[in-house]
């Protein structure tokens, strides 16, 4: 369970880049955090993974404290953020092997090699991740990120440079990975993906949460689009897309 109580985050004295935030995501939930650029997604997802300090607040995962607790609760769990940032001088298969070993994990070779297929990514693996593209470079650091099995995933916009093939899979492996009673908390402007992928949803405007619960309970007879252009007026919606 991840549990964010109070939590504020200013950059500049004065102004709050996430102002006040609490919000519950308890274990099996799969839940979608939106919101516009530069709402606050990335700060608070940054904050949960104690990568980015902060005074106000505390965030709990299973009820250990982020701050005081730093090593145990990363040791629970994988990020891969928006831009993914691959040793450039290692090989895929080195980068995977190395990813494991920092978090304990026996290179399980079966595994690895039916997923990196499915993604297919694996006859890369013997390449320099120098040379590789954007998307592979994502497909390289999801691989790594589920085969060390944490029990929390945190993903920022993890479906950006996806081909559509290997956004198909993620979504079937996102849901697979949460019916296991595993939890997942990822940023995306992928709305339409989010309403059918998702069972909560979290919306932040300019720091704030606005809407956080279920799904059904947040969109009702609406479409998860109709909800965000509703709570965000239409055009500054449109032009931050």
């Amino acid at each position: 369970m991840i549990e964010i109580k109070n939590f504020s985050k200013s950059y500049v004295k004065g102004v709050k880049a996430v102002d006040d935030l609490s919000l519950t995501i308890e274990d099996g939930d799969l839940c979608a955090f939106v919101g516009l650029n530069g709402a606050g997604k990335s700060t608070t997802i940054k904050a949960l993974m104690g990568i980015l300090p902060f005074e106000d607040g505390e965030i709990l995962v299973d009820g250990k404290n982020i701050k005081s607790n730093p090593v145990e609760i990363k040791k629970m769990m994988a990020y891969v953020p928006d831009n993914p940032e691959v040793y450039a001088f290692m090989k895929g298969i080195d980068y995977i092997k190395f990813i494991l070993s920092i978090y304990g994990v026996p290179f399980n070779e079966g595994e690895m090699e039916a997923f990196a297929k499915e993604l297919e990514i694996y006859n890369a693996l013997g390449d320099l991740v120098s040379s590789y593209s954007h998307g592979m470079k994502q497909k390289i650091v999801l691989l790594a990120a589920f085969l060390h099995h944490p029990k929390i995933l945190v993903l920022d916009e993890p479906f950006v440079g996806l081909d559509p093939k290997a956004t198909h899979i993620l979504k079937e492996k996102m849901k697979e990975y949460t019916q296991a009673g595993n939890t997942i908390f990822f940023s995306t402007h992928v709305l339409e993906v989010a309403e059918k992928l998702c069972n909560k949803v979290a919306i932040i405007k300019q720091g704030k949460l606005v809407a956080s619960g279920a799904m059904e309970e947040v969109i009702k007879d609406h479409s998860l689009e109709d909800v965000f252009l509703e709570i965000f007026d239409e055009k500054e919606a449109l032009s931050n897309e």
